[in-house]
């Protein structure tokens, strides 16, 4: 008998176990898997997706990763703030699934919260006898298997760096899985791109100071829309639009540059990607 069940867990995070969904992706699953490996995002667009009347009685859903046998590893949990139908318009850049968007299925509204945040991937589970019941209440008895430690995520190169919003807000916040990350992001100065992945406008920005790209980019993870002019708008029209920008690197500059040098190369930037013509810069 386990000690320490999942139900426990949530109680000492504030979360009523009634009211929250468990939910077990299985890998195993190709329409899954297609998601799953295709980038972080996926993942929550792929649970988004359910049948009408999914979540009543709910507030929140803990979603799962399969694991050996029945186990599943702890992926994520989320707030439900309502639901529309799944229609066309709506689906996101890249999805690789057909059919989901044809108004069969509804489309949840899921807002990541932070009450689990520090067992995300890192908690295990039993998920049971029973994993064909891919969901399920939380007040299930679920035994609490192991709690890994953190493991520090290797920094990728600055070429390779290609971030949604919610990715940069993991490497700005957890500090200790992305230690190494934050160390090369503060370490430079550089001319960076923002796109909007559903209109694909672009922006072009610079970063110099103290904490180099790293200190510019927390910005955008507080603010949304680092106080840049035509961002704001954007967001304004669309509140939900920050979740699609896609952040990237376009040039690393030496910490040794004056502020004037790095901005001049940000202009040269802009002139190339007319993002001043086209995009979201508005000087």
């Amino acid at each position: 008998m386990s000690l320490l069940h999942f139900s426990d867990i949530l109680e000492k995070a504030g979360l009523d176990p009634a009211k929250v969904k468990l939910i077990r992706h299985s890998l195993g699953d190709k329409d899954f898997s297609k998601c799953y490996y295709s980038e972080p995002q996926m993942v929550w667009e792929y649970t988004r997706i359910q049948k009408p009347g999914f979540s009543k009685g709910y507030d929140y859903w803990c979603v799962f990763v399969s694991g050996e046998r029945t186990t599943a590893r702890l992926f994520a949990c989320y707030k439900v703030n309502g639901s529309v139908s799944a229609t066309p318009d709506l689906e996101p850049a890249g999805f690789p699934l057909e059919g989901r968007f044809e108004g069969k299925y509804d489309y949840f509204d899921l807002e990541p919260v932070d009450n689990l945040k520090e067992y995300e991937h890192r908690l295990v589970i039993e998920w049971g006898g029973a994993a064909l019941s891919w969901h399920q209440k939380g007040t299930t008895e679920k035994n609490v298997l192991a709690i890994d430690s953190p493991v520090k995520k290797p920094f990728i190169g600055y070429d390779k760096v290609v971030l949604t919003y919610a990715e940069l807000k993991e490497v700005v916040e957890n500090k200790v899985i992305y230690e190494l990350w934050q160390a090369a992001l503060s370490a430079v100065n550089a001319v960076y791109l923002i796109v909007d992945t559903k209109s694909g406008q672009q922006y072009v920005g610079s970063a110099y100071g103290k904490d180099g790209l790293l200190g510019r980019w927390r910005i955008y993870v507080d603010s949304l829309h680092g106080h840049n002019k035509l961002m704001k708008e954007v967001i304004c029209a669309h509140p939900d639009r920050y979740k699609f920008f896609q952040f990237s690197i376009l040039q690393i500059l030496p910490k040794t540059l004056t502020d004037d040098e790095v901005i001049h190369t940000e202009s040269l930037w802009k002139e190339k990607l007319q993002s001043i013509r086209f995009g979201m810069n508005d000087n």
